[in-house]
């Protein structure tokens, strides 16, 4: 029935054009935010699993930056010892022709006192961000080792539990097996064959302890590229869960538009109707 009073056709045509142009605007913050599920009203559950999800990921990212500093903490104590066992070498060279029994001790004594000398140094310098594993005490603080965070695990709704790699100082300067600067001063062929043994035990401690901290330094390296994958992985699920198919959304933002020019266009007849019903009785 047409009436003048109400028009049913008109408050129908309306509506429909509100929801429709409600629609319109939900998907056009889809396609500006990249988003479709932004805020918990847009999904609850997945809102708070990818909430979730992305405080792992933060901790992913963490872990990876420290693992990060580890590795160049441990690199660079593995260079000091690389170079220590360099030295060393030279000094071996030096002592063996000390054994000669023709050698000028003094001079030889004096290139040993000088390749101590620098690896003193080494040993005093190969530090990184305020650790040196080559030291007695690493950290200033009494610290005998470097503790990093590897990983983060989680089992089900628990809190994450984090794993480490601990390196252990492989101490240059109070080890027994390392006490370069007691060693014996070469005088004479016999006090060279007695120089020889013990620099020969210092540059085997010297390499083990080199090839030590390279493994530790390569097991972290490994291990971030695991959590550089993890983090991709994670991305890539907290993507799948909120981020807008922008094929889908387009497509269903120029359906909803061409609908809502329709509902304009429905809504324009049903409030002349009105009009023409009036125009009988003029």
């Amino acid at each position: 029935m047409t009436s003048i009073n109400t028009n049913p056709g008109a408050e129908i045509a309306l509506r429909i054009l509100t929801d429709k142009n409600v629609e319109k605007e939900e998907v056009q913050e889809d396609i500006s935010t990249g988003k479709e599920v932004d805020h918990a009203k847009d999904a609850a559950a997945i809102w708070a699993i990818s909430e979730v999800m992305g405080s792992d990921l933060a901790g992913f990212e963490a872990t990876s930056q420290g693992l990060n500093v580890g590795e160049a903490t441990v690199a660079v104590a593995s260079a000091g010892a690389e170079q220590i066992t360099s030295l060393l070498t030279d000094m071996k060279e030096l002592t063996i022709r000390a054994n000669s029994g023709t050698a000028d001790y003094s001079m030889i004594e004096e290139q040993l006192a000088q390749k101590t000398e620098q690896i003193n140094t080494i040993i005093s310098s190969s530090g990184f961000n305020g650790v040196n594993l080559l030291a007695t005490d690493t950290d200033g603080n009494g610290g005998t080792s470097l503790s990093v965070a590897a990983s983060q695990d989680r089992s089900g709704d628990d809190a994450p539990t984090l794993s480490s790699i601990t390196v252990d100082s492989v101490d240059f300067e109070g080890s027994a097996s390392f006490d370069i600067n007691n060693r014996t001063t070469i005088t004479d062929a016999a006090s060279a064959r007695t120089a020889l043994g013990e620099i020969e035990g210092f540059l085997r401690y010297a390499t083990d302890s080199a090839a030590s901290l390279g493994a530790s330094a390569q097991q972290m390296a490994e291990q971030d590229v695991f959590m550089n994958k993890l983090s991709d992985a994670v991305q890539m699920g907290i993507s799948e869960l909120t981020d807008t198919d922008m094929e889908d959304a387009s497509a269903r933002y120029s359906a909803l538009d061409a609908q809502s020019q329709l509902g304009g266009l429905s809504l324009s007849i049903a409030n002349a109707s009105p009009g023409s019903l009036r125009s009988l009785y003029s």
